[in-house]
């Protein structure tokens, strides 16, 4: 039997094509459905070592299922900042409760259709504390830069993976 979680139906704010809240509220179904611009907040999690978080999702997921990602998040809800969203979905997928850094959002085209996406950052102190949802994460493991470079060509990742990281990657050397 073939069962794939679908939690896709969140309500969504639309916005524009300057990430500006429209007033009007719809579901994330139906604004992936229709190409309708809204948010999603993702965070790229880095250990202590500076080595970035991997994570294969779980087959059960209808969108990408296991495919590898490199980032972990979602969209962003009714009156949620993307911080808060961030938040709360770092807490939903890895079971850690820490506010993540925004560092800069951007519009994503990659993946099912068009949308926001809020890339933030967090150092997980404990890399023993992430506990992931299964339903969610099938494994997950820590990765030194170069080794994620070499899985980037190896490995399947979401389309959203390809253009948060290498994004981050530039972020980051832009900013040291």
């Amino acid at each position: 039997m073939d069962v794939r979680v679908c939690v896709v139906d969140e309500l969504v704010e639309r916005v524009d094509d300057q990430d500006r809240v429209l007033g009007v509220v719809v579901s994330r179904r139906q604004a992936v459905q229709e190409g309708w611009l809204h948010r999603v907040a993702v965070t790229v999690c880095r250990d202590e070592r500076g080595r970035i978080l991997v994570h294969r999702r779980s087959e059960q997921l209808w969108r990408f299922p296991g495919l590898y990602e490199v980032v972990v998040g979602g969209a962003v809800d009714v009156g949620e900042s993307y911080e808060q969203a961030a938040s709360r979905e770092l807490a939903e997928e890895l079971g850690i409760r820490v506010l993540p850094r925004l560092l800069f959002t951007f519009l994503n085209r990659s993946g099912l259709s068009p949308h926001w996406l809020g890339v933030h950052e967090v150092v997980v102190s404990d890399v023993d504390a992430v506990v992931p949802d299964p339903d969610e994460v099938a494994r997950h493991s820590w990765l030194t830069e170069l080794e994620l470079r070499s899985a980037l060509l190896e490995w399947c990742f979401t389309p959203d993976s390809h253009e948060a990281i290498n994004r981050y990657l530039t972020f980051r050397t832009a900013q040291s």
